[in-house]
């Protein structure tokens, strides 16, 4: 837990293994403004997460000064827009500014909806999704060209979008029995470069300790 400093109340109402409240939880960090986090259990919502976020009723949501804010692309843009001094996540320029966002919205539709239907499923499912996954990644890839961030030579929207799914990747290699490095080994050098940001390695679990946690779910879910 982080305390909270400056008269501001920030709350991220969390879910230690969803990358999409490690976004918020990087993007704090990256702006270097302290918050506390509090743990949901999805099975058994707690009456704050009902209430902060009555439509999805879903991790994360940040609470600012007692403002919900819900959906994890919606949340690093008010970030970015509150605490706009430090660590700029989206460019300035309104046409860069459309294209990251472009591509923080194909990472959610394209990539971690892959990523979601890969581990569970076998057979030729998991084929198809395995491919959809891959395919995706490598038109991302190509957007590393300049630098080894998705902006050149800094860390941005972009960035914070995909690199909670690298706590994931060894999960999915497992279960999809693939090297995600010997298709998109750009992205790899890419997530390894993120790794040593300090916003990212206190935000992300232990690749491992996901693997655990989808091996157990698969098991609880009857698809071993």
């Amino acid at each position: 837990e982080k305390n909270m400093g400056g008269g501001e109340e920030v709350v991220v109402l969390d879910f230690w293994r969803s990358p999409y409240a490690m976004r918020v939880k990087v993007a704090l960090e990256e702006k270097g403004v302290k918050y506390v986090t509090k743990e949901e259990d999805l099975g058994n919502k707690s009456p704050l997460l009902l209430e902060m976020n009555p439509v999805h009723k879903l991790t994360p949501v940040l609470i600012h000064n007692g403002n919900p804010i819900s959906e994890s692309l919606v949340i690093l843009q008010y970030i970015d827009e509150v605490w706009p001094h430090s660590s700029p996540l989206l460019p300035s320029d309104p046409y860069l500014r459309s294209r990251v966002r472009f591509w923080g919205d194909f990472v959610d539709k394209k990539i971690y909806a892959a990523a979601k239907k890969l581990w569970p499923a076998k057979g030729e499912e998991q084929e198809t999704a395995k491919r959809e996954f891959i395919e995706s990644l490598k038109l991302l890839e190509e957007e590393l060209k300049d630098g080894p961030f998705f902006k050149g030579d800094k860390f941005g929207y972009v960035d914070v979008a995909l690199v909670p799914l690298t706590s994931w990747f060894y999960a999915l290699e497992m279960c999809g029995n693939f090297s995600i490095e010997a298709h998109c080994p750009k992205i790899i050098a890419w997530a390894k470069t993120c790794q040593q940001r300090e916003s990212v390695a206190k935000s992300l679990p232990h690749p491992h300790k996901i693997y655990d946690y989808v091996l157990e779910l698969k098991k609880r879910l009857g698809l071993e």
